[in-house]
């Protein structure tokens, strides 16, 4: 007997891709990245897993945290609710991936940069996303 396996997407990369270019549309080109760069830009995005879990067979809900910086506090806090707001409408299907919801699960927060002090707004939300079948796996029964 043949079982399908489900692997689930990357969905830190799904969502970095989809803020670069809804940001872009919106005009703010900013930096949107997993890891913060070495070389610090004024303002950017990160975006990181930071749990969540398979919400069915075929789909995952991750956590995910956003962080946006910039020069200023009322700057970073407008490039954070631009993101929320962003993400609030991700649902739809983003790079191959279908995005079923996402739901915010914690507020923006004011979050000053403790390496760099640099202005930080911070948010959270899970994003439930679906997984594709990659291969079969053979099943023996006995």
């Amino acid at each position: 007997m043949s079982r399908p396996v489900v692997v689930m997407p990357d969905a830190v990369a799904v969502v970095t891709g989809y803020l670069r270019t809804t940001l872009a549309a919106a005009g703010e080109p900013v930096p949107v990245v997993s890891r913060i760069p070495t070389a610090r830009p004024a303002r950017f995005v990160r975006v990181q897993r930071v749990g969540g879990m398979r919400q069915t067979v075929v789909s995952d809900r991750p956590r995910l945290d956003f962080h946006a910086w910039a020069e200023t506090e009322a700057a970073a806090a407008d490039l954070a609710e631009l993101v929320r707001a962003l993400v609030a409408v991700i649902p739809g299907v983003r790079d191959g991936v279908t995005v079923y919801t996402a739901r915010e699960v914690g507020g923006p927060q004011w979050l000053p940069d403790d390496v760099s002090g640099s202005p930080r707004y911070a948010f959270a939300a899970e994003i439930h996303m679906r997984g594709s079948v990659k291969l079969s796996t053979q099943t023996n029964i006995t």
